[in-house]
């Protein structure tokens, strides 16, 4: 059984440099994809608290819904259609401070006010995103960003 090693009284940025080591550890250690994608979900929900974190995978032109952590989410969101979707065609990180003002933002959760969305690119090609909602407005940042996206690509191999 694998534990996450977590330093309380942290800043966000020391919780990052903290954490990413270990998900590495953990997801290059396992072969299946959809065992390291949700364990990735399950420590980041972990470290952050977020309302919900989650992956959707690229599947005959559709983001299908992957392993996640939080509430129910949406199954099956087209290309362009929402954040998620927006980061699909766009090929890259979109962050939103108030989901109620993203122009077609889906309302998969009324709790959720706030995203980031991470594209996972190999070979040049979108195969999926990372999804985090949070409760709060303008709850990621720059910060949320560059680390999020250093934790896709030094996982790139489990794709």
């Amino acid at each position: 059984m694998q534990e996450l090693q977590l330093k309380a009284n942290s800043n966000k940025e020391e919780n990052y440099k903290n954490l990413l080591p270990q998900i590495e550890a953990l997801v290059l250690s396992e072969k299946d994809l959809i065992a390291n994608l949700a364990n990735i979900s399950a420590a980041l929900k972990s470290a952050f608290n977020w309302w919900w974190v989650g992956f959707y995978l690229v599947k005959q032109n559709e983001l299908i819904l992957g392993p996640f952590q939080g509430p129910v989410a949406c199954t099956r969101i087209g290309i362009g259609r929402g954040v998620c979707g927006s980061a699909w065609q766009q090929a890259q990180t979109i962050i939103v401070a108030d989901v109620e003002k993203f122009p077609g933002h889906i309302a998969c959760s009324s709790a959720s006010k706030s995203e980031i969305v991470i594209p996972i690119i190999t070979n040049q090609q979108v195969i999926g995103v990372l999804d985090v909602d949070s409760e709060l407005l303008n709850h990621f940042d720059a910060t949320d960003q560059l680390y999020l996206e250093k934790l896709i690509r030094n996982i790139s191999s489990i794709f």
